[in-house]
């Protein structure tokens, strides 16, 4: 007979109960009387309540978005700004036209419209340590619990799929706080599917071109098919393979006392996580953009569309036609596995925008030249959400793994699941007559 049996419930839940009630019984011959409500409880009774919780939780999310987008906005035009000037400044000084449209349009253009998304990224996770500091994520973990509970996740899984909208590295690493291996792996599995803030840049730039009023929602549409996605894949991978099914495990957590976030603690959470882009910025990002500038600017004076990277596009196009993306786009998506920030810059790069041009003059010419309608754009937006992880987290979720099957499953069913998600968008927006 097992424990379980013997128990009648999770032997783990049967501990925690036994420990609380001897914990009850010394308080209660310690204290005296009835002790008074303190702040702690008041906030509790709001944030844990079974009404109150999720919309608390939902206008506390949408703060923090408002308050990262709005706050960085500033600095992301400066920067933009910045490197344009920069572009223009080294291009006056190169004599040579080779190192002069390498230094303007590679490295200026293609870096530089990828370092404008710097602050909405760090003060994401500025806003993601306040809220961790201060004692509610782990309140949320326990809102979401019953939430994530038919879909066979647990409340543990909540804080690793939340890091995974700054980026899917953290969101992996943190699954190691989940004790049960089948919770963690289909943590890990389905994490990719959150979208991170480096398809952020993609959103806007193909929102903006081709959606035009109704941007700011196709934007908001892809964070909302994330959420979904990921507890949909859930469902059907604890529904179809018998490694997830079995009882889920008991989600046990202590709250930790409520805190005053420090502007110490605050900023050294933000810089270690925010550091990571750096890093991707400056080391995969920058070779990523080089190579696609070399094989678009060669042969050397040869129009775009007679370059290495037109003959690699249209190799990969057949494979995209059905989607609706001309080679161009099929280039962007290939080398935004190494890195999607690289979609963008790749753009930019295609049009030789380095020098003078920003996110808008990218948008423009996406619309003159008919690259997207507003329905294969949005199709775009949604294959770039869900297929290939960027090279970083496929290699960061074999080591959490330590599986090569389970990394080659993610990599597999993501591109899967994107050709089928972007083939019904289009297919179904053409039945219906969306342009």
């Amino acid at each position: 007979m097992s424990v379980r049996e013997v128990l009648g419930e999770e032997p783990e839940v049967e501990m925690a109960e036994e420990r609380y009630r001897v914990i009850g019984e010394i308080l209660s011959k310690v204290f005296k009387g009835v002790r008074p409500l303190t702040l702690s409880d008041l906030l509790d009774k709001a944030f844990l309540d079974r009404y109150l919780g999720i919309p608390i939780f939902l206008a506390l999310w949408w703060a923090l978005f408002r308050f990262t987008f709005d706050v960085s906005a500033f600095l992301s035009d400066l920067i933009d700004i910045a490197f344009s000037r920069l572009g223009e400044f080294a291009s006056s000084l190169i004599g040579n036209e080779w190192w002069s449209t390498f230094v303007a349009d590679g490295i200026c253009g293609g870096l530089g419209g990828v370092l404008v998304f710097i602050p909405p990224i760090f003060f994401l996770f500025f806003g993601l340590s306040l809220l961790e500091d201060s004692g509610y994520l782990a309140r949320a973990a326990f809102v979401v619990d019953k939430a994530l509970h038919p879909f066979g996740l647990q409340g543990r899984s909540f804080i690793p799929l939340l890091l995974g909208f700054g980026c899917n590295i953290p969101g992996v690493m943190a699954a190691r706080t989940i004790p049960s291996e089948r919770d963690r792996i289909l943590t890990i599995l389905v994490n990719p599917l959150i979208t991170c803030s480096a398809r952020l840049p993609i959103y806007v730039l193909i929102a903006g071109a081709v959606l035009g009023a109704y941007a700011s929602m196709g934007v908001f549409t892809m964070y909302l098919l994330s959420m979904i996605l990921a507890l949909l894949i859930a469902l059907i991978f604890k529904a179809l393979i018998p490694y997830f099914r079995g009882r889920r495990a008991p989600f046990i957590l202590e709250l930790p006392s409520y805190a005053r976030p420090t502007m110490r603690s605050t900023l050294a959470h933000m810089y270690e996580r925010g550091i990571l882009f750096l890093k991707k910025a400056g080391t995969i990002i920058f070779l990523g953009i080089i190579v696609v500038w070399l094989l678009s600017s060669h042969p050397w004076g040869a129009p775009l569309d007679q370059s290495y990277i037109a003959t690699l596009g249209r190799l990969l196009e057949p494979l995209f036609r059905p989607l609706g993306f001309d080679w161009r786009g099929a280039v962007a998506l290939f080398f935004g596995f190494i890195a999607k920030e690289i979609v963008v810059g790749t753009f930019a790069i295609f049009f030789g925008l380095g020098e003078e041009a920003g996110m808008g003059e990218i948008q423009r010419i996406i619309v003159e030249e008919g690259i997207f309608t507003p329905l294969t754009g949005f199709a775009f937006m949604a294959f770039t959400l869900i297929y290939i992880p960027c090279v970083a987290t496929v290699g960061i979720i074999y080591r959490e793994t330590n599986s090569i099957k389970w990394t080659l499953f993610t990599v597999i069913y993501g591109l899967a699941l994107a050709y089928l998600i972007a083939l019904l968008i289009v297919t179904i927006g053409g039945l219906m007559g969306v342009g």
